[in-house]
Order: structure tokens, then sequence, then C-alpha cells
């Protein structure tokens, strides 16, 4: 019980602070000009859209780092490898994101971080991530323990650590175009890995990083205060980033790399239709969807955008308790 009461209390806190750093930030966000420049090819449906303030991450970013902190420091949980390596990323790809952010609004465009720009960033931090993991005690091995399958990957899970780290983090990323859309299927995400860590008896300091998630939950629920339609601020990078990296870094940690899969399921769908349309277009010159990701695909069909939202959201939720059952019960 102790634990349940130590993830409702956090995810309050979360919450409480989120909601009024949202009041406070996004009015001084639109006094500095940092606003999102709705790029051409929505400008038709997502005209109204044009000039709201963006960087809104950092209004569940700061949150969840002063409440974990001060959670730590009244000893309610302990600063553990494991919780170092999580807030690590969460704070390096919040930080790589802002950079692009920064860079996007200082020169006027949707053009920050070159992509292999991106992609060293994401290599620097992939390689800090599988030192650390080393260092703490952790094998590089694959771990599937609803199948009691192992496979020692050596270097070569370095290799992998960087797939699933870029993976994720880009597809957040993507699909982070509607309102509310990235910022509810994360808090749909992170709610279903703070149960399955919760679960992962196995790992050290498996208790802190699910009340770290349940954290990020509450903090985001703030964040959808201002982001749900009509959107008040945009997450941008800065968010997106850090919470597709993060989602990895715990699915990594509690070995539920496969899992990851079905939770992040929708976050998945919507990189391979942008996978399968570039693919398309290159090789024959013709589209398969009308326009990709696939939110922008229902938009062009006609459908409402809060009415995608809520299919997303639905199909994610839907996903998620499956991997609840796959992760924990069985």
């Amino acid at each position: 019980m102790l634990i349940l009461a130590k993830s409702i209390l956090a995810m309050m806190i979360g919450f409480i602070l989120s909601s009024i750093l949202g009041l406070l930030l996004i009015p001084a966000l639109k006094k500095i000009n940092i606003k999102q420049r709705v790029s051409i090819f929505l400008r038709g449906r997502h005209k109204e859209k044009n000039g709201t303030p963006t960087m809104g991450g950092l209004i569940f970013i700061i949150p969840t780092l002063i409440t974990t902190f001060l959670l730590i420091i009244m000893d309610k949980i302990k600063f553990s490898d494991n919780l170092f390596i999580v807030l690590f990323v969460f704070v390096a790809y919040a930080l790589l994101g802002f950079l692009d952010d920064y860079l996007s609004i200082k020169r006027r465009n949707n053009e920050g971080l070159t992509e292999i720009q991106k992609l060293a960033g994401q290599l620097i931090i992939a390689l800090v991530f599988f030192y650390i993991y080393l260092k703490s005690g952790s094998k590089p091995t694959l771990n599937i323990h609803v199948l009691n399958f192992k496979l020692h990957m050596g270097w070569f899970y370095g290799v992998f650590l960087l797939f699933i780290l870029v993976a994720s983090s880009n597809a957040v990323n993507l699909t982070d175009g509607l309102d509310g859309l990235a910022g509810g299927l994360s808090v749909i995400a992170f709610l279903a890995f703070g149960l399955i860590t919760w679960g992962s008896t196995w790992v050290a300091g498996y208790k802190d990083i699910a009340v770290f998630c349940f954290v990020l939950v509450g903090s985001l629920l703030g964040f959808l205060l201002y982001n749900t339609n009509p959107a008040r601020v945009f997450m941008g990078d800065t968010g997106s980033l850090a919470l597709g990296g993060t989602l990895a870094a715990v699915a990594i940690i509690t070995n539920h790399e496969i899992t990851l899969i079905v939770v992040a399921g929708v976050f998945v769908i919507e990189t391979l239709v942008c996978i399968i349309q570039m693919s398309s277009i290159f090789l024959t010159g013709k589209k398969v969807f009308l326009m990709a990701p696939l939110h922008h695909h229902f938009e062009k069909l006609g459908w409402n955008e809060r009415d995608i939202v809520k299919l997303f959201w639905t199909v994610g939720m839907i996903l998620s308790m499956l991997a609840i059952c796959f992760g924990v019960w069985f």
C-alpha cells in the first residue's frame, strides 16, 4: 500500500506544480516570442495554430524533476543507479530538443538541428547510457521474462540501445502533430510502464522508477490542461524527444523492450506510416497515404481533429492494457 500511496502523492504533486507552471510560463513564452510556425503543408487546416507558444515541454519537465528531487531529499524514494540513468536520459533528450526548438525559433522557420546533428546527439546520449548501464552491474542481455528467453548481445547491445532510444524519441516527435495527441498517449504509456515497473521486482530501484513514472504522468496531466484542443501551448521537440527517450530508457532498464512495442503501438504505427510513405514515393513516385504521419491522413479524409485524438487515445489505452497483462500479469 505504501508504494501506491507514494505513487498517488507523486502524481498529485506533479499535477499541481505543472498546472501552476503552465499559468506562469505560457504568458512568458508569448512575451519573448517563443512561437510555433506551422508548416506550409498544414496551414490550410492549422492556420489558427500559427504563433502558438512552443517549448511547452518545460511545463512537465521542470515539475517532474523538482518533484523527483523533493522525494529523494525527503527520503521517500532512493537515488539508485537506475533512477539516475532514467533522469539522465530525460534531461539529456530535453536539452537536445530544447536546442532544436531554439534554433528553429532563432531562424524563424521549422529547421532546427539537421538530422545528422540530431543523430549525433542521440548517439552520444546512448553511449553514455550504455556506459552507466554496464557500470551499474546490468548485463548486455535481451531478457524476455514471459517467454523465459535470454540473449547475450555483448557490444551489439549498445547498437540495440541506440536504435530503441532513437526510434522511440523520433516516434513521439512524429506523433506530436495534433492538440493533445502525443501528450495524452504519453500519459497512457507512462501510466502503463509505471505499473509494469512496479511489477519488475528483479530491477534494482524498481519502486523508485515506478514513482518517477507516476510523477511524470501527473505533470503531463497538468500540461494537458493547456495542450488539449484548442491548444494554448505546444510541447515542441523539448518535450517530445524527452518523452520518447525516457519511455525507451524505462523499458530497457526493466527488460521490457518488446513490451514497449505494444505500449507505444500508436507511436510505432505513426512511424511506420512515415517510412511506408517515403519508401513508396522514392521507389514508385506515388503516395500510399494522403499525408503522413497517420493522423494527417485522417485529417485529409475530413475527420475532426478531436475525433482523431480520441480514436488514437482509445487505441493507445487498449494496447497499454494488453501490455500490462503481458508485462505484469502473465
